[in-house]
């Protein structure tokens, strides 16, 4: 109980009196009995106040002391936290890569064989067929059964040999490739807007170029003619 709220007793009322007789006995008068017992309340009131002033502050500096033990308890976690994401993201870079939104293509992708590519980015002639449904399928194919390390020397355009991969080599054992003039209506609606496509895509393999005022992709740019026309 706090003793702040402690009410002092009247010691002259009746009920006090055994302990006013007590002091009489000793020589004191009624009123002096009266008094003696009022400063002793006091004394004893005013030294509970103290004691309990000082439980206070004693319980708060511990209340203190322990909501400081646990926010630096709070902190040292979230540090150590913090410190094995931090490691997390360093060790596994590719699972914090931030995710680009982007458009879904719409067209379908191309591979054609790699004889056909390097055809198409030296600026050389290259036949439809390799863009047809047969052609991709062939090209599909012989990526699964292809070495993918061998080399093979070629001579350039300037007499020096070069190592190129033999899967973009044209291998004379492929199935026979169809010449552009007996391909199918159907093979050359496969083919064309594919090799258009590719093209476009193929850095240094085409420019564009205007024939008849309409826009055209040309495989050489000395020759400009040559273009499939959009």
């Amino acid at each position: 109980m706090d003793p702040n709220n402690a009410i002092r007793p009247d010691y002259a009322l009746p009920e006090f009196q055994g302990e006013r007789q007590q002091l009489i006995d000793e020589g004191l008068t009624e009123q002096q009995a009266t008094r003696s017992l009022t400063a002793l309340w006091n004394f004893n009131n005013n030294a509970e106040k103290v004691r309990w002033t000082a439980r206070q502050v004693h319980l708060e500096e511990a209340r203190q002391r322990a909501e400081e033990d646990e926010a630096q308890r709070l902190q040292d976690l979230k540090d150590e936290e913090e410190a094995t994401r931090l490691e997390d993201r360093k060790k596994n870079k590719n699972k914090y890569a931030p995710i680009k939104h982007g458009k879904v293509p719409s067209d379908p992708t191309i591979l054609p064989a790699q004889y056909a590519t390097r055809r198409l980015k030296a600026g050389d002639y290259c036949e439809l067929h390799y863009f047809t449904n047969k052609g991709l399928d062939e090209a599909k194919v012989a990526t699964l059964i292809a070495e993918p390390d061998a080399l093979v020397m070629l001579p350039a355009a300037d007499g020096v040999h070069s190592w190129v991969p033999a899967a973009a080599v044209k291998d004379p054992k492929a199935a026979p490739v169809t010449k552009d003039e007996n391909l199918t209506w159907e093979e050359f609606n496969e083919a064309a807007p594919r090799i258009i496509s590719f093209m476009k895509l193929t850095a240094g393999a085409t420019h564009p170029t205007y024939s008849n005022r309409k826009l055209c992709y040309c495989t050489s740019r000395n020759n400009d003619v040559a273009g499939t026309l959009q």
